[in-house]
């Protein structure tokens, strides 16, 4: 089963070169996995219709308890031949329904077929949560797929509808699947269809809320009005997806889960009201219609609601009819699509009012098109007859309930006759007073495909009994009934088929008056749902423009009051509440008396901060407070924490001042009296109860600490560094979520920041390009003849020349070039030491970027050019990947991270071991470093840049030149 799953995806990577070297001929090779599919599926039909299944479990992280399982019984069988026979067949079908010409072949030609693989895989889910992951991919690769024509306005909005829609319902579904696991204590689907919840006041919202995203995934009212807009996609992808596929997911879902919470009060009546309310109005909606895709997209919404109603009635009648109509309804609906897109693609049309005579023009189309719309429309021998039969028998002998929705039924049954008929006469037939369109011919393989589909549906109107095996190894999950029901094509003279007589008359009699029918229609039609929609996005959209306008005052001091309010009033509340102090031990104000000192000392600096009115002054304040913290590490005997927050503070201290140069130096902003007085005690609030919950949840610990076990942990590897190897071992994954947000931080600050592309400024000037530190020479001594200057000024920096002299320091490039290559070792010391002594790759990688800054401040824009030529995208992105392809190849076996490890000898060093959280360390030392040097750039060289460019338009404003010295060279 997983091979197969893969593959889909392998293949679907893939499909790039397979399309450039095949061109259309590409899809032939793509439908290999799901006809492999198929042929195993049909294997495995003896095993699944005796009741048996097919079961594979990989314990992924057997220590938490993580699984993934896959299971194929008699509905998934039925489900996968669908999935992939269907898909099979649509693939082959695109292979003439494309050209080698088409734009953007490739990419859909991938998500089409990753597409079959997440349906595959969700049918094959035996656990909810990778139920869940597989139901979101299939939403992803609709949305790509649907918006395929991304040009088009329309296409882009019809896709992000249907993202839309069926995102939010499978959010809500994944709450109820964490509801549901935790009163089952288990996510094993069999086990829970098996040993189901009680039905608790939590299950009942539970199954509510998995009833949204099944819902929502089958396109019933209230979620029916994305399904429409979605035929905006090609022809495959509206009979795959939203005839055989993926819309067929949110009634799979009710059919697997109705044996377990049929029963679970709330079930029954959203199922079946909803389900009965869809069949009519879209049944209703396609009568006045003209575009053929768009009467089988209503079509198809009426018949989900059919279908949704059968799978959730709850009993064993009604879950057979459900599944045999379910496969009935992949065998006519989806060769209707692809008859349509060839009629589209012979004739250029698919409105109904202009075509005409294309039955005489093409009749093996129309052949095929009638063969599957008498199916459609439930008349015999067709298989679609035998399902309508069952479902009118199942809910002849059910309860007051079914028996209301047997009445709902027959009348949805008349409008699918009604619709039918205007279908194949709009499509195929002459009409008075339009000429015939001209059309060409197609080919015997674009037409192969949707035969295959009618052909079976004809096959098994007569052979539905073959099928009954299978389906009632399903429908006997329920209870059984004293007479069970049994597929057959003819069960005699009976009330079903009176009520299907009566469907069909009252459908031709529609049919026959369709055109009052359309205008009774347009009279008494209601706000489309569609328009509801956008109604709603536009007031919401509205809406949060004013209370974006209410909120967002552009005062950052009135931002931050009120975060420190809320959170003020939070922690009070819960501290007067809980009262955490209450048997707690007496909190120690310190360890040694030097750790109350330099707490003073930092709260002097914190509160001197209040009186300032230099905006350098503050900064310079605001690092105290910071090196005052690292020192009360240094105290406590933190080192690794001292020495991450002394080179934190640094280059945050650095960045504020590279930031204060286009900035006054005062602060300008006019406080009055009576706002100072409220802002003050307002910070020192939230700064006192700040330090009384930290204080008071220092002495209210009623757990043993997790360090003596964790240094116990260290220990058994043979490492020192307890702090290291949380961070890259055994806390990894948090390390590579914070690594992750640090880099989507550092993109996004210095994208504002860039205007232009990030490359705009950093090139060196001809005179320092390609030069070594040593050759870069000063300029020739004004007034000084050529030849006669004497010995050459020694240049200590690749760059320095390009400075202004007044901006250059000869003892600062002496001491930047001696400590720039000892700071590098260092750097490399920090990232390999890490597991025995204080270090590790963050630490690193920011004694790196002190190094890089070191050279900017002592040489400029063009020296950290010089030092650091590649882009800083380049050691971010490449360290993000590095930590996060570790990461995944420890999970690989089950474990977190630590997954390899090399012990080996050299000379000089002795003993070492190299290892994955090494590896995982070089790749945090990178992205570190790339950060820093992105924020140095942005917010250095660009600075610079912009000053210069100042300067030069001033000197330009009073008509000096460069030679003034008021512009940098």
């Amino acid at each position: 089963m997983t091979a197969l799953i893969v593959c889909h995806f392998v293949l679907a990577a893939f499909a790039r070169p397979l399309v450039r070297g095949l061109g259309a001929r590409a899809f032939l090779v793509l439908a290999l996995p799901p006809a492999a599919t198929t042929c195993w599926a049909l294997a495995q039909w003896d095993t699944a219709a005796s009741g048996s299944s097919v079961d594979w479990s990989w314990a992924w992280m057997p220590d938490y308890g993580v699984s993934v399982d896959l299971r194929l019984d008699a509905l998934a069988e039925l489900m996968v031949l669908l999935a992939s026979g269907v898909g099979t067949l649509v693939l082959l079908y695109c292979a003439s329904y494309f050209n080698d010409t088409t734009p953007r072949l490739a990419g859909f030609a991938g998500n089409l077929l990753a597409f079959a693989g997440a349906m595959l895989a969700l049918v094959l889910s035996d656990d909810l949560i990778s139920l869940y992951v597989f139901w979101e991919l299939t939403t992803v690769f609709s949305y790509l797929l649907i918006g395929y024509d991304s040009e088009q306005r329309h296409s882009r909005r019809s896709a992000l509808q249907a993202l839309t829609v069926t995102t939010l319902g499978g959010l809500a579904m994944l709450v109820g699947f964490l509801i549901v696991g935790q009163e089952a204590g288990t996510y094993r689907i069999s086990a829970i269809l098996a040993d189901p919840p009680p039905a608790t006041t939590a299950v009942q919202v539970a199954v509510l809320l998995i009833l949204c995203g099944a819902l929502s995934k089958s396109a019933v009212w209230p979620f029916s009005l994305w399904l429409p807009n979605a035929m905006a996609a090609p022809t495959p992808v509206s009979a795959y997806l939203h005839a055989a596929a993926m819309v067929k997911a949110g009634v799979y879902l009710v059919a697997r889960l109705a044996p377990a919470f049929a029963d679970v009060p709330g079930w029954r009546p959203v199922v079946m009201v909803l389900g009965a309310a869809t069949m009519l109005l879209g049944g209703w909606r396609a009568l006045r219609l003209h575009d053929l895709k768009i009467v089988l997209a209503y079509g198809t919404v009426s018949q989900l609601g059919f279908l949704t109603l059968l799978a959730g009635v709850g009993n064993r009648d009604a879950a057979l009819a459900a599944a045999v109509m379910i496969l009935g309804h992949a065998l006519f609906k989806a060769p209707l699509f692809l008859v349509t897109g060839i009629v589209d693609h012979a004739a250029g049309t698919r409105d109904l009012r202009k075509l005409s005579g294309v039955g005489r023009a093409l009749p093996h189309v129309c052949a095929v098109a009638v063969l599957a719309a008498l199916s459609m429309a439930a008349l015999p021998p067709l298989l679609g007859f035998a399902a309508k039969e069952a479902a009118f028998e199942a809910l002849l002998h059910g309860d007051t309930a079914d028996r209301w929705a047997l009445g709902i039924t027959v009348a949805g049954s008349a409008l699918t006759v009604a619709y039918t008929a205007r279908f194949v006469w709009g499509g195929f037939l002459r009409k008075p007073g339009v000429a015939d369109t001209p059309v060409h011919r197609v080919g015997p393989a674009f037409l192969a495909a949707p035969a295959v589909l009618a052909l079976c549906g004809l096959a098994l109107g007569p052979g539905v009994g073959w099928t009954d095996r299978l389906l009632s190894a399903y429908a006997d999950a329920f209870p059984a009934p004293a007479h069970p029901y049994h597929l057959a094509l003819w069960h005699g003279w009976g009330t079903a088929l009176l009520l299907s007589a009566v469907a069909t008359l009252g459908g031709a009699v529609l049919f026959a008056a369709r055109d009052r029918v359309a205008r009774l229609s347009r009279r008494v039609a209601w706000p489309t749902a569609d328009g509801v929609f956008g109604r709603l996005l536009l007031g919401l959209e509205r809406l949060s423009l004013q209370a974006t306008g209410f909120v967002q005052r552009g005062s950052l001091s009135v931002y931050l009051a009120t975060t420190l309010l809320v959170m003020l009033a939070g922690q009070l509340a819960v501290l007067i509440a809980d009262r955490p102090w209450q048997g707690a031990s007496a909190p120690r104000l310190w360890d040694v008396p030097l750790q109350g000192a330099v707490a003073a000392l930092t709260c002097a600096a914190a509160l001197l901060c209040l009186t300032v009115r230099r905006r350098m002054k503050a900064v310079v304040l605001a690092g105290l407070t910071g090196y005052g913290t690292a020192l009360l590490f240094v105290v406590q005997g933190g080192p690794d924490l001292a020495l991450t927050q002394f080179c934190v503070e640094t280059v945050s201290m650095i960045v504020f001042v590279l930031v204060l140069r286009r900035m006054p130096v005062h602060f300008q902003e006019s406080v009055s009296t009576w706002r100072r007085a409220v802002r003050i005690p307002v910070a020192l609030a939230a700064a006192a109860t700040l330090g009384v919950v930290v204080w008071v949840a220092a002495a209210a610990r009623t757990a043993p600490p997790a360090g003596a076990a964790m240094v116990e942990e260290t220990a058994h590897h043979g490492l020192k560094d307890v702090v290291a190897t949380i961070l890259v071992d055994l806390r990894a994954w948090d390390t590579m979520g914070e690594s992750a947000v640090l880099a989507a931080a550092a993109v996004g600050v210095t994208s504002l920041i860039y205007l232009h592309r990030r490359a705009e400024g950093t090139a060196t000037p001809t005179e320092a390009r390609g030069r070594t530190a040593w050759s870069v020479t000063a300029e020739p001594l004004t007034g000084v003849p050529q030849g006669d200057e004497g010995a050459p000024e020694r240049g200590w920096l690749a760059a320095g020349a390009t400075l202004a002299p007044e901006h250059r320091s000869v003892v600062f490039e002496v001491v930047t070039r001696l400590l720039f290559h000892p700071i590098l070792v260092l750097s490399v010391y920090l990232l390999f030491c890490a597991e025995n002594m204080p270090g590790g790759g963050f630490v690193g990688g920011l004694v790196a970027g002190l190094a890089l800054i070191t050279r900017y401040l002592a040489g400029g824009r063009f020296e950290l050019a010089e030092a650091a030529p590649l882009q800083p995208g380049l050691f971010t992105g490449l360290g993000l990947f590095v930590s996060t392809g570790v990461a995944l190849f420890g999970l690989s076996d089950g474990t977190v991270l630590h997954a390899w490890t090399y012990h080996g000898h050299l000379p000089f060093i002795g003993d070492f071991e190299f290892g994955t959280p090494v590896i995982f360390d070089c790749g945090v030392y990178l992205l570190v470093l790339g950060v820093v040097l992105d924020i140095v750039r942005a917010l250095g060289a660009k600075i610079d840049r912009q000053i210069e460019r100042a300067a030069a338009d001033k000197a330009a404003a009073r008509g000096a030149g460069p030679e003034t010295g008021e512009a940098t060279p």
